[in-house]
């Protein structure tokens, strides 16, 4: 039974921690659009230990689960199929559950960065660098495959967080290249940057901002703007925020969940302003 149906219909975002997750708002705000009043969002806090069991006790009434960290790997194994984009990262944050009762996973993180681009009009670079290395690098590293014609740059702190993305690389189909984080200024310079380390890493870098930047990509949202993106604001550049992410792939969750498209992009988006303003 999927949406527009008599009975009531449920998803949630699951996570530890999850109470920051903005994904409710954006989801109930889709919901509220498209005139679902029978369909429900929540949130839950689950670890890798309680992921099993949560999946387990869900009912006929549930159309699907977006997850978030600790979650996209562990949930691999208890899935029924996956998607070719999701195996290529080995992360789901999506899991629709099917009419026949099947779990099948998905990645919408990689086609919504790749639509939050395309937004700001960015449809093909030459070159490309990304700030950092952990599980969202990897998630850009498989975005620039489709929009990057030529060699990415990965800062990086350790050889082992080198070595890493250098597979990745190989993985996806991507020239990469690493460089030690001591030399993350140069990377300020290429047509892309996109930054996907934690708050506060990327602050001093705010000053190194070229007096014409490009296009600068910073996963985070909340606080927003990060100093970097502030700068580069200041200084003329095109910046993508993380909120354009959360916003693009949580349509294309919303769309996956109930059968229908298009969600509400700008209903969604102004339902995460004003959460995070509200902050």
């Amino acid at each position: 039974m999927r949406a527009g149906a008599t009975d009531a219909r449920r998803a949630a975002v699951l996570g530890k921690p999850i109470a920051h997750s903005l994904s409710p708002v954006l989801h109930r705000a889709a919901y509220e659009e498209m005139g679902l009043t029978n369909w429900s969002y929540d949130r839950f806090e689950t670890d890798e230990a309680a992921l099993p069991g949560f999946l387990a006790q869900l009912g006929p009434e549930w159309a699907g689960l977006s997850l978030t960290m600790p979650l996209k790997r562990a949930v691999i194994p208890l899935l029924d199929e996956i998607s070719e984009t999701a195996a290529s990262v080995e992360a789901v944050n999506t899991v629709v559950l099917t009419e026949d009762g099947r779990r099948a996973g998905d990645n919408t993180d990689i086609p919504g960065m790749v639509a939050a681009l395309r937004e700001r009009g960015i449809e093909q670079v030459d070159s490309a660098a990304i700030l950092g290395a952990g599980a969202t690098a990897s998630s850009a590293l498989a975005a620039l495959a489709r929009v990057c014609t030529g060699e990415v740059v990965a800062y990086v702190r350790s050889e082992a967080r080198a070595a890493e993305m250098r597979q990745w690389g190989e993985r996806l189909d991507v020239d990469v290249r690493t460089a030690d984080w001591a030399d993350a200024e140069r990377a300020l310079h290429a047509p892309l940057v996109i930054a996907t380390t934690p708050a506060s890493a990327t602050d001093a870098l705010a000053t190194a901002v070229p007096e014409r930047p490009a296009t600068l990509f910073d996963v985070l949202y909340d606080p927003w703007p990060t100093p970097l993106a502030a700068r580069w604001s200041m200084f003329g550049g095109a910046v993508v925020s993380g909120l354009d992410l959360l916003v693009h792939q949580a349509v294309l969750q919303v769309e996956q969940m109930t059968g229908r498209a298009p969600a509400p992009l700008e209903a969604m988006r102004k339902a995460g302003e004003r959460a995070l303003a509200a902050r």
